[in-house]
């Protein structure tokens, strides 16, 4: 997926477990996994609102775009 998170990233700078964050943001831990695994399909702007304020970040620090088909030659 072009879409890449880095909730692992952001929660190792905050050293935060994926069980303080989903407590925060509201959701279980499952679907944060779900989220931070990038196997999400979308995620609410309430969510993501929740995330970056929980993490004191801004939506671009959680996703980034990523290139598809990128290979070294």
């Amino acid at each position: 997926m072009p879409i890449a998170v880095d909730i692992d990233l952001m929660l190792a700078r905050r050293k935060m477990s994926v069980g303080e964050l989903a407590d925060r943001v509201g959701i279980t831990p499952a679907n944060l996994a779900v989220l931070k695994n990038g196997r999400a399909k979308a995620v609410r702007f309430a969510t993501l609102a929740a995330l970056c304020e929980a993490l004191d970040c801004q939506p671009g620090d959680l996703l980034r775009w990523e290139k598809e088909g990128l290979t070294d030659e």
